[in-house]
């Protein structure tokens, strides 16, 4: 089968997966889409775990913000998408959520579950790549979360969302920023050579790294903007929050996020070492880089956290 075309009724979960991955570096990639870098590892599994219970809290234990429920929850069988499932955790609870619901999961590479609600299956796709391979208006809710830095041309990803959403059907779309705040301030506005330098170099590497691979890093700031000018979304409803990173927040609520948060960056600096070495970054500067970032972390000297960008609406009827 090409990489890019997917039967909607077939599933790899319980084959021999294996042809789907790719060693790079020492760490586990998928083998559909050579620009993605980031591992598909048990490692990367337990970081989507950790980031899906952190949105989680966000959304006070739920799944999703917005009129979810109500569009879900009655009538016919509704059919719900996550785009970019990654370990499968969303589409999951949501299965678990909504039993009357058909729930699907694609991603690049087979990391989720053997075991999974009757109602959830997952599917390989290069959502990079050409169309999504679902009919036009198949889907009542369609979630997409951290997806900007595997996906080039982002307003045509919006444009296939709008094509796969019936008239009236839900998004919903989070998308971290990639500019990182310390003491409640964005690195853009420390002076040079103050703050925590080694996790300012850490991002600014990662930015700099996805430039060269073509990617928008200012989608995440500009997401309610991008679906306005797709035309063919409506109700479009923006929060933005600041999630802490550590354990300095004297709010226990707070605390437990920002304890969530630390936990997924811990799993995520040796990840982007595949990306920087294949950037062309000599391996010595980038073992640095991420050992300072570590050290940043580990031993932080201002209080940081990091901004998420949470849109959510609806398809023009």
């Amino acid at each position: 089968m090409s990489p890019n075309i997917l039967e909607p009724d077939i599933s790899y979960i319980g084959d021999d997966d294996s042809e789907f991955f790719r060693t790079v570096h020492g760490r586990s990639l998928n083998a559909l889409n050579s620009r993605y870098m980031l591992p598909v590892d048990q490692d990367e599994v337990k970081r989507s775990e950790l980031h899906h219970r952190l949105l989680q809290f966000v959304f006070n234990g739920r799944n999703y913000i917005g009129p979810v429920k109500e569009a879900l929850q009655f009538g016919q069988r509704r059919r719900v998408l996550d785009l970019g499932t990654g370990g499968g955790f969303w589409a999951i609870s949501m299965a678990d959520d909504f039993p009357r619901a058909e729930v699907i999961g694609i991603d690049l590479a087979p990391i989720q579950p053997r075991t999974v609600p009757p109602n959830c299956t997952f599917e390989l796709c290069d959502l990079d790549q050409g169309s999504i391979p679902y009919p036009d208006s198949h889907f009542d809710f369609i979630h997409a979360r951290s997806m900007h830095t595997g996906i080039h041309d982002y307003p045509r990803f919006l444009q296939e969302i709008g094509r796969l959403l019936r008239p009236g059907g839900l998004f919903l779309l989070v998308e971290p920023d990639l500019i990182p705040i310390a003491d409640g301030k964005p690195a853009t506005q420390h002076p040079h050579g103050t703050g925590p330098r080694g996790w300012f170099t850490l991002w600014e590497t990662y930015r700099a790294c996805l430039k060269i691979q073509g990617i928008d890093v200012t989608v995440p700031q500009r997401l309610a903007e991008l679906l306005a000018e797709a035309g063919v979304f409506e109700r479009i409803v923006l929060q933005d929050g600041n999630i802490p990173v550590g354990f300095w927040p004297d709010d226990p609520h707070l605390l437990t996020a920002g304890q969530l948060q630390w936990m997924d960056y811990e799993l995520f600096l040796p990840a982007l070492k595949p990306l920087f070495l294949s950037s062309g970054i000599a391996e010595a500067k980038v073992n640095r880089i991420i050992a300072d970032a570590q050290q940043d972390l580990y031993y932080p000297s201002l209080s940081t956290s990091a901004q998420l960008h949470i849109v959510y609406g609806s398809k023009c009827l």
